[in-house]
């Protein structure tokens, strides 16, 4: 059963169509992505499900039925662009936030507390906010923002500022809410992540949906015909003698030993022995085999047009 449904979503602002008739479906239970690059429309999707910004066309569907504003406080959502008064005390705002969240004041103190020896930071309790450092201010804004226990998380660019020990901290609690019974949306640009947490994902470009489904799937779906060759030479030549058979998705040079590794993406299997001959005949090869795929690999092929269906 789907907690979110996005049914044919269209919003325009002037001059500039940031959705194009955007369908979604969000699994309930699941960690979904919501992927593309700058300015594709994720976070004019996710603001639209909160309603801070409603569509030109079609509706939302909350659990099955049209989302309607009393939804809002079954839903925690934590936005790109953060904020906290920076003059009060830490656990003094985030009691402030919690209630706004509808918790009485001995619910959220409760709450606040065990969140805060969860999450490592019971110290900065009464601490001013201005002496937080952005990744601890984010560790407050994300334990506001599922608080309350809300059936949908919303966290639009979670892991930005967080130093990769904490970014993981961060993702074992999102794994943790999920299997407590939240659904989870998130956007990001950290392929990595996806790959990690994700059970969905929805790539979105240009205003348009253009790869919709569960992250293995899509990796099998995808998955043939990625290979990995080590070279010494000159990357130019390689990609002349390959531009008729093969794309070649990136290049890595590593000057200690020169050799260079290069993902190719061959797209007819009875390509793929010319390929291995044009790339020996224009440099010295090494090696080369077959790879799966990554997400990021996906993310650029769709992006780029050249993801064949």
């Amino acid at each position: 059963m789907s907690i979110i449904s996005a049914r044919h979503i269209t919003k325009s602002f002037t001059g500039h169509t940031a959705l194009d008739d955007v369908s979604v479906e969000i699994p309930q239970g699941s960690v979904y992505g919501l992927l593309g690059p700058n300015g594709a429309g994720k976070t004019t999707l996710i603001r639209v499900i909160n309603r801070i910004t409603i569509p030109d066309k079609g509706e939302i569907l909350f659990n099955g039925k049209p989302i309607r504003q009393q939804d809002i406080y079954r839903i925690g959502y934590l936005p790109e662009e953060r904020g906290l008064y920076k003059k009060m005390k830490v656990g003094e705002h985030a009691v402030f936030l919690a209630r706004l969240k509808g918790l009485s004041r001995h619910e959220a103190l409760v709450r606040l507390k065990g969140w805060f020896t969860r999450l490592g930071i019971e110290q900065w309790w009464d601490k001013r906010v201005e002496e937080l450092s952005k990744g601890m201010a984010q560790k407050i804004q994300f334990i506001v923002t599922v608080i309350h226990e809300p059936e949908l998380l919303i966290f639009d660019e979670p892991f930005s500022g967080f130093d990769p020990i904490n970014a993981n901290l961060l993702k074992q609690e999102i794994l943790q809410l999920r299997d407590r019974g939240a659904t989870v949306i998130f956007s990001t640009h950290n392929m990595a992540s996806v790959e990690e947490i994700c059970d969905h994902i929805t790539l979105i470009n240009k205003s348009h949906n253009i790869l919709s489904g569960r992250v293995d799937e899509i990796r099998r779906r995808y998955g043939g015909n990625i290979f990995t060759a080590q070279f010494r030479g000159e990357e130019e030549k390689l990609r002349r003698a390959t531009a008729s058979l093969c794309e070649v998705m990136e290049c890595e040079h590593d000057a200690l030993s020169g050799i260079t590794a290069a993902k190719l993406h061959i797209a007819r299997t009875e390509d793929v022995r010319h390929c291995i001959a044009a790339v020996n005949e224009a440099v010295e090869l090494r090696s080369f085999a077959e790879a799966m795929p990554s997400m990021n690999d996906i993310f650029i092929r769709a992006v780029n047009g050249t993801l064949q269906q």
